[in-house]
This record gives C-alpha cells, sequence and structure tokens, in this order.
C-alpha cells in the first residue's frame, strides 16, 4: 500500500487546511439538552464556537438528536479532539 501524499490534497483545495473553521455533528439522546451542551464542551476543550452556527434537528421518533456547530480551530490536533471531547459524553452516541 503506499502512502498517502497530502500536499497533493493542500495544492489542489481538498483535504482539510488549517488554520480553518470546521464543522461536527454530534447524535445523541434528544432529553440531553444537547444543542446546548456541544458548544460548551467544544469551548471547554479550548476551541472557538461559532455561537451563530449551532443547528439542530429531532429524528422522526423524538428519541435523538443531531446538533451540527461550527468552530475554528488552528491544527489538525484541535480537529480531533473535538471528535474524541464530544464522543467521551454519555449522551452522544456518535460525531461526524
Amino acid at each position: 500500500m503506499q502512502p498517502i501524499d497530502f500536499s497533493e490534497a493542500k495544492r489542489d483545495g481538498k483535504g482539510f487546511q488549517f488554520p480553518g473553521e470546521f464543522e461536527i455533528t454530534a447524535v445523541g439522546n434528544a432529553s440531553a439538552n444537547l444543542p446546548s451542551h456541544v458548544p460548551q464542551l467544544l469551548e471547554r476543550a479550548g476551541l472557538h464556537v461559532l455561537h451563530e452556527s449551532v443547528r439542530h434537528r429531532h429524528s422522526g421518533a423524538g428519541n435523538f438528536v443531531s446538533v451540527t456547530v461550527s468552530f475554528r480551530c488552528d491544527y489538525r490536533e484541535q480537529y480531533d479532539a473535538a471528535h474524541r471531547i464530544l464522543r467521551e459524553s454519555p449522551d452522544i452516541r456518535y460525531t461526524l
């Protein structure tokens, strides 16, 4: 298997480029107040949350909610940390 050349992705405008604004979606229990909880978790991790970007949608049965938030980060490690922090919450099932 050949190693991936990430420098090519940066040259043609594809892939992640840091610093930048990114979106993350967390899906979890509807009863957990995730529209407020998700931005708070990201801020506690030291990320700059764009609060005006927060949006959410309930599942058809109303048991789950997906919350999408935009945030700024300078390094890939911060982006990875955002996913890790959210996944550590017992109320969040997964992130996208």
